[in-house]
């Protein structure tokens, strides 16, 4: 990823484990993990990066977006050079997951099963993507393999090392990100079943059971203070003073038990505020989001959504892979009988728990934002690999011609993976299968993290480089926190997720080059989404009758503006919001079906458009509209 931008939050996960570091204060974006954010900062902290003012209103009201935004692009600092250093750190969570696989599969299925996990995991798009990217997805999926790891371990070995090894790494979850919830009730059913099935049951006993409980939660305990500083204010008092980006009543506006709880221990600060804030904001936010799926819109999510996410963004091999090890396993079950298949099974029951509890919550959720969010489950089928290489091993001893024939099968596996890898680099985060069209066709099916997370501005500007014409003019709607005028790119600004309170005159959308990121095409995070309706259509053609009178106010207009045409300031100012919404709607409406004239990783697409093209999308009527549509649809096959 060293020639990607940032993506969009990875400026946040910057900027609030440097405000961690530095100024022990944890305001800024306590809600993704304190301890990845912390690590991937260390960078930034040593090469002396220089904060915005802590005068600024940005501080006072711990706006994470746009203190980052000046952080990166607006201090002085280096922002490729800190971003390189924070992906950097992060990479180590992804070495140590592809240390914990082949060490799950060496003591599964022995050295050659090692070696297959081990390729599979280092050759998989999405291990590689988020082991790339400064954000908290690739440490919690480490410590949630290596937690159950620990506590599987503990259960059969009552060494006082183990303990502490298992205690300290749920501990250390704990502050990885608010997903680690997840573990006590993982650590629940695998004692249930340790007692149920496991050879060393008798070594549970409810004295040294109940001391093992006490430690893990002393251990958490411990660490989450020390992570905020042993300090219950989210505020550092030796600072300009502030406040929280939403206050304490709206995130506790969740409601329910949970909100209960935690106002339990905000009133007796069991816990410290940054903690207790970022994880009452995740259950927040977890409502209800914005999430689109194959053309489709909802603010709740669909229980469909990660296994479709799952089969879009997982390469064919690995899929064939996990199914050929299924079935090996199956056929020596028939051969060996139900008993050594349930030998088999109890030697990685805490990785089948972790995968059917992560998947099962997963099913339930609301926040259907990224493929990312069922990475944790990925180490566990890199591991069921594994089975393929016991399979060789079975294979030669059984007869040379069997042997032959399971390695190049194996190696079969291996090279498609590895052609998928390749045919994708290096934008791996862009990878889909070919069952859907690979990466080309992927915005008709995830956007967000799944494809565009903004980090394609470098690729937009060599574009640039190569096909920009004279005089031609370009139009960017950019989804990220990047700032295109750090790498050059000098273009009219149209909606984008991220305005940065960056002045946008009022303008015509001209004839010349549209740079639209994915996610902004499909329209999911605006206030128009869906199909283009009659309504939208009647709204739109009452300011396009003002077009003129926009141009000529050249806006945005001072809010203590004398009134124009009978309007106040304020009015002009929202009527060309609406209209400029309405607008960029109407033309991506039409750009979805139209065949873009390149993609930048994917994620960026890129339209050239005439004054003809424009007139009929932009300044027809509805009915003008649907032909063009029609047009750039092609005849249905």
């Amino acid at each position: 990823m060293r020639d990607k931008s940032n993506t969009a939050d990875e400026l946040a996960h910057l900027t609030g484990g440097y405000t961690f570091n530095r100024y022990n204060d944890y305001r800024m974006h306590p809600e993704n993990g304190n301890l990845p954010q912390r690590w991937q900062a260390l960078p930034a902290v040593i090469m002396g990066a220089t904060y915005p003012d802590l005068q600024d209103p940005n501080w006072r009201e711990s706006n994470v977006w746009q203190t980052g935004h000046r952080f990166f692009f607006g201090a002085g600092n280096n922002p490729a050079r800190m971003l390189t250093g924070a992906r950097a750190m992060n990479a180590l969570f992804g070495a140590a997951v592809l240390l914990l696989v082949p060490y799950w599969a060496w003591h599964l299925f022995g050295p050659a099963g090692a070696l297959v996990a081990l390729v599979f995991g280092a050759t998989c798009p999405t291990l590689l993507a988020h082991s790339g990217l400064a954000t908290s997805d690739m440490a919690m999926a480490f410590f949630l393999l290596a937690a159950v790891s620990a506590w599987w371990w503990h259960l059969h070995d009552p060494r006082r090392r183990v303990l502490a090894l298992s205690a300290v790494t749920f501990g250390l979850a704990c502050v990885a990100k608010f997903s680690a919830v997840l573990l006590p009730p993982l650590f629940g059913l695998l004692t249930v079943a340790a007692l149920l099935v496991s050879r060393s049951a008798p070594r549970l006993r409810w004295r040294p059971f109940g001391f093992s409980l006490l430690t893990h939660g002393l251990a958490a305990f411990l660490i989450i203070w020390a992570a905020f500083g042993f300090r219950y204010s989210a505020f550092n008092p030796a600072l300009p003073a502030g406040e929280f980006n939403l206050a304490w009543d709206y995130v506790l506006s969740f409601g329910g038990l949970k909100a209960a709880v935690v106002s339990l221990c905000r009133d007796w600060r069991l816990l410290p505020e940054g903690f207790l804030y970022g994880l009452m904001f995740v259950l927040k936010h977890a409502e209800a989001r914005g999430a689109f799926l194959d053309g489709d819109y909802s603010i709740f999510g669909w229980v469909s959504f990660f296994p479709k996410a799952f089969l879009y963004k997982t390469t064919p091999a690995l899929l064939v892979a996990v199914t050929a090890a299924a079935a090996g396993l199956a056929l020596w079950a028939r051969e060996r009988g139900i008993r050594a298949l349930g030998f088999q099974l109890r030697r990685v029951l805490p990785l089948l728990v972790l995968f059917a509890t992560y998947w099962g919550i997963s099913l339930a959720s609301h926040l259907n934002i990224g493929h990312r969010h069922i990475l944790p489950t990925y180490p566990v089928l890199y591991v069921a690999t594994g089975v393929i290489g016991w399979m060789i091993v079975r294979a030669w001893r059984s007869n040379r011609a069997g042997g032959w024939l399971m390695t190049g099968l194996a190696a079969l596996l291996a090279g498609w993976q590895v052609a998928d890898l390749r045919a994708v680099h290096p934008h791996y985060l862009a990878y889909f299968s070919p069952i859907v069209g690979g990466p080309a066709q992927g915005y008709h099916h995830l956007v967000d993290s799944s494809l565009d997370w903004g980090q394609d501005l470098p690729g937009l500007k060599r574009w640039l480089e190569e096909n920009h014409r004279p005089q031609e003019r370009l139009h960017l709607s950019y989804f990220g926190t990047a700032e295109p005028d750090y790498y050059g790119i000098q273009a009219v600004r149209m909606p984008m997720i991220h305005g940065f309170r960056i002045r946008r005159p009022w303008h015509r959308l001209e004839p010349g080059l549209y740079a639209i990121s994915a996610t902004m095409l499909q329209h999911v995070y605006m206030g128009i989404r869906g199909p283009w309706t009659p309504a939208q259509e009647e709204r739109y053609q009452k300011f396009r009758a003002l077009a003129g009178v926009f141009e000529s106010l050249n806006g945005p207009l001072d809010p203590a503006a004398a009134p124009i045409n009978d309007l106040t300031a304020a009015e002009w100012n929202q009527a060309w919001d609406q209209y400029e919404q309405l607008r960029f709607a109407r033309l991506c409406h039409y750009l979805r079906v139209r065949r873009p004239e390149a993609m930048i990783g994917y994620s960026i697409l890129i339209f050239r458009l005439d004054q003809a093209e424009l007139d009929r999308v932009l300044h027809g009527s509805a009915r003008d509209l649907g032909r063009a549509i029609e047009a750039a649809a092609g005849p249905l096959p």
